[in-house]
């Protein structure tokens, strides 16, 4: 299976794996999730959808309606409603869990995060800080090219490559700061620290006693003043 021909599959699922919808409502929450990464040919939607049916992961609701062939561009609407069989469900989650390098890579890395909702923490982890190894590696081959060649190339030559530099530099800032939220979020879930075991008395600010600290008191749970002084 070639590269992009994956990627659909697992948009397909992943979006199917939400609601059953018909072809072309399909084809617009594909346009609306891969456009933003790469042009997508919808020529490829049907074959695929047809594909998807044969290896029993997507089950159609009505399949003695009248089949839009790929090469349409009518505007007709398929009548034939797909969703996700149980072999369907278990195909995308084990396309969920996929955190290797071609999860990295420019084809796939916008669909990961798309599902990331659904994914894993763990996953999301190893996905985001080896599409960062990815990008930063590019980053030095771009760095390296850019001096090596700018006495060869005029000045928008060079302004082309600049932008292309400072692209990929946006997204390891963006993807540092998606790493340190994931890092933060388990931490924060992973709850506070114990507060410091304290047996000194302290005062409510006018020299009167108020009783003694305890090791497993939370730390918004001592206030100034005594619950028979408020």
């Amino acid at each position: 299976m070639s590269r992009r021909s994956g990627v659909l599959e697992f948009a397909v699922l992943g979006l199917l794996h939400d609601a059953p919808m018909h072809g072309y409502e399909l084809r617009k929450r594909l346009n609306v999730l891969l456009g933003s990464f790469r042009a997508f040919s919808y020529g490829t939607l049907y074959p695929c959808l047809k594909s998807l049916v044969a290896q029993g992961f997507l089950v159609e609701d009505n399949p003695d309606a009248e089949y839009v062939p790929a090469t349409a561009l009518n505007g007709k609407r398929s009548k034939i409603v797909y969703r996700l069989s149980p072999e369907g469900k278990e195909r995308f989650e084990e396309l969920l869990a996929d955190s290797g390098p071609d999860a990295w890579e420019d084809e796939h890395f916008g669909v990961h995060f798309a599902f990331f909702g659904q994914t894993d923490r763990a996953v999301r982890m190893r996905v985001l800080e080896g599409r960062r190894s990815r990008l930063e590696e590019r980053l030095e081959r771009m760095r390296s090219s850019i001096a090596r060649t700018r006495e060869r190339f005029d000045d928008y030559t060079l302004e082309l490559q600049r932008h292309g530099l400072e692209s990929v530099e946006r997204e390891v800032r963006w993807l540092n700061e998606l790493i340190e939220t994931e890092r933060a979020n388990r931490t924060v879930r992973g709850g506070p620290s114990p507060a410091p075991a304290s047996t000194d008395k302290t005062s409510d600010g006018r020299g009167q006693e108020v009783g003694t600290t305890d090791r497993t008191e939370p730390p918004y749970d001592r206030p100034g003043r005594s619950a028979q002084e408020r």
